[in-house]
């Protein structure tokens, strides 16, 4: 089995979402379907492109949710209906153990999809940021030692 995490930038472009599923489904093309396995907070961008290329690979699907509000408060309304899809395909869901969503719940959200996976897949332009960003959860990533797959294809944006 190859249980892969996500972390990557929630506000890639729309012409940008494409480019990284299709990326992202190249990097599932040679494992067994059967055995692949994705943990991801599903958050608008990176997150959900990544789940649903899991599911498109019939891959199983882990949700890790930072706080018991977090669909309600941090969920845009133009992202709902994808989150509550995936939210419904999931093989599993985990609530970190937080009332609110804030930095300490993202991080233990982040901490949670690290130590359940074999490779990050990183949605990410290389640029540093703030603490317990994409390129934090990279770092982290990389000092235990877990395989880290960058994917920001030619042509990609934040916007």
């Amino acid at each position: 089995m190859v249980r892969f995490g996500v972390t990557g930038h929630m506000n890639i472009t729309e012409a940008t979402a494409p480019l990284v599923y299709e990326s992202i489904r190249r990097l599932f093309a040679g494992e067994d379907s059967a055995e692949l396995v994705g943990v991801s907070c599903i958050a608008r961008g990176a997150d959900s492109v990544f789940a649903q290329a899991v599911l498109d690979a019939a891959g199983r699907l882990e949700v890790v949710l930072p706080s018991r509000n977090y669909r309600q408060e941090k969920v845009k309304p133009e992202h709902v209906e994808l989150f509550d899809n995936l939210v419904g395909l999931a093989a599993e869901v985990r609530t970190m153990p937080f009332e609110n969503a804030g930095r300490e719940a993202y991080e233990a959200a982040n901490e949670a999809v690290l130590s359940s996976c074999d490779r990050l897949v990183a949605v990410w332009d290389g640029a540093t940021g703030k603490r317990g960003g994409t390129a934090s959860v990279v770092d982290s990533a990389r000092r235990r030692g877990v395989r880290v797959d960058v994917v920001w294809p030619e042509g990609a944006q934040r916007g």
